[in-house]
């Protein structure tokens, strides 16, 4: 089967910054995105969890999408602006994908 390259980028934000990322993300051209908690981890900081928090609002999101690789500058830079002044990490990984109609 035919396999098309493409670029997954993994954005790891702070919960109230998802509707800024993700309108960020959509007005630099990406169709589609998947938003997914995160539970935990471990950074610069230490580690933390989402078990003591009062809300889930007050924790991280990741949000993931796969795209073609001449519009990821155009998606970092809107991700960027977003995630340069607040607590995030952005990675950036190829990919290979089917039905490449649908990035």
């Amino acid at each position: 089967m035919k396999t098309h390259q493409a670029k997954r980028v993994e954005i790891i934000i702070e919960a109230p910054l998802e509707r800024r990322l993700t309108d960020a993300m959509v007005e630099a051209g990406v169709t589609g995105f998947t938003v997914l908690p995160v539970l935990g981890g471990s950074g610069r900081s230490g580690q933390w969890s989402r078990d003591g928090q009062v809300s889930l609002a007050s924790g991280m999101v990741a949000v993931v999408c796969l795209i073609r690789p001449d519009r990821l500058d155009e998606l970092l830079e809107a991700a960027f602006a977003v995630v340069e002044r607040h607590i995030g990490v952005v990675s950036i990984t190829d990919a290979d994908v089917l039905r490449a109609e649908r990035f």
